[in-house]
C-alpha cells in the first residue's frame, strides 16, 4: 500500500471507528410523573453505546421552597437563586432526584454514576454577571473536563448529571440544565459522534402551543428567524433552540427536540423536531 493510500485508509478508518455518544436532557413535567419517568428511564437504558443523562429538577424544588416559606423569583423562566434556594436545589437536584434516577437505572442493569459539575471537577463555572438583574448563585459554564468524562464512560459507566456546578473556590452554583447538556455535548463532539436530545412532555417544537399535533419537523436558521418574528416559537422555547444551534455550530452531529416518552424514536429521527445548522 502506497503512502497516499495509507493516509486515505487511516482517515477512513478513523471516521468509521468514531464512537457514538447520546447526550439526553430530560426536563419538564416528565420528572414529576413517576410512571412517565419510569418509562423514560426504561427507554434510556435501551440506548446502545455510550450515554449521558442530564436532568432538571421538575417542580419538587419549588414545592419544597413553598413548604419552607422561602420565596421564589423567576425572570424569563430562569430561577433567581439566593443562598436558601441554592441549598434547596442542591439537595433536590444533586441529591434526591439524581440518586433516584441512578437507582432506577441500576435496576435496569445500567451501571450509572450520579454526579454534578463539582464532582471530579468535570464542570467549572462562574457566578453570572448581569448589568440589570442579580441572578444570585446562578452559574455560567467556563470549562468541561472531557478527559475525565471519557474516563468514566470508558469504564462502562453511564453518567447521570445534575445541574449544579462550582466556581473552583468552594462555591456551588445553580446552572441551567439545557445549557449544561449543550456544553457537555459540544465538548465531547471532538471525541465522539454526538446526538443531543432535548426531551420533555411535548412532541417537539409546536407551531401552535395548544395543538400537540402541530410539530415543526425541521428548524434551521432561516425558518427559526421567521418563527420567532411571527411569535410561533414562544419565549420559553427560544433558549432551548439557541442552545441547540450553538451545539451544532460547535460540532454536535445532530440535535432533536421532542417527547421524552418517544426517546428511542427521537434518536432514530422518526419523530420530534430536528434542528439543522443550515
Amino acid at each position: 500500500m502506497g503512502y497516499t493510500s495509507r493516509i486515505v485508509h487511516y482517515f477512513i478508518f478513523k471516521k468509521i471507528s468514531v464512537e457514538k455518544l447520546s447526550v439526553i436532557k430530560i426536563g419538564g413535567n416528565i420528572i414529576d410523573n413517576e410512571a412517565n419517568l419510569a418509562s423514560f428511564l426504561t427507554a434510556f437504558s435501551q440506548i446502545e453505546g455510550q450515554k449521558i443523562l442530564i436532568h432538571g429538577g421538575g417542580k419538587l424544588a419549588t414545592k419544597m421552597a413553598a413548604d419552607l416559606n422561602i420565596p421564589q423569583q423567576m425572570v424569563d423562566g430562569r430561577r433567581i437563586t439566593d443562598a436558601a434556594t441554592l441549598t434547596i436545589v442542591t439537595m433536590v437536584y444533586a441529591g434526591y432526584i439524581n440518586k433516584n434516577m441512578v437507582a432506577a437505572l441500576q435496576s435496569k442493569n445500567i451501571n450509572a454514576l450520579g454526579i454534578c459539575g463539582a464532582d471530579a471537577n468535570i464542570i467549572k463555572a462562574h457566578k453570572r454577571i448581569n448589568a440589570t438583574i442579580d441572578y444570585g448563585f446562578v452559574g455560567d459554564i467556563d470549562t468541561v473536563d472531557t478527559e475525565k468524562i471519557m474516563q468514566f464512560l470508558h469504564t462502562g459507566l453511564s453518567l447521570v448529571v445534575a445541574p449544579i456546578t462550582h466556581d473552583g473556590t468552594g462555591q456551588l452554583l445553580n446552572t441551567n440544565a439545557d445549557t449544561m447538556a449543550q456544553a457537555i455535548a459540544s465538548a465531547l463532539s471532538s471525541k465522539y459522534e454526538v446526538s443531543l436530545v432535548y426531551s420533555f412532555e411535548r412532541k417537539g417544537v409546536l407551531s401552535a402551543i395548544e395543538d400537540s399535533n402541530s410539530v415543526i419537523p425541521i428548524i434551521n436558521p432561516q425558518n427559526y428567524a421567521a418563527l420567532k418574528e411571527s411569535g410561533q416559537v414562544n419565549e420559553g422555547m427560544i433558549p432551548k433552540l439557541d442552545n441547540a444551534f450553538e451545539a451544532l455550530q460547535k460540532g454536535v452531529s445532530r440535535v432533536i427536540i421532542g417527547d421524552a416518552l418517544d426517546l428511542l424514536q427521537l434518536l432514530a429521527g422518526s419523530v420530534g423536531t430536528t434542528i439543522q445548522k443550515n
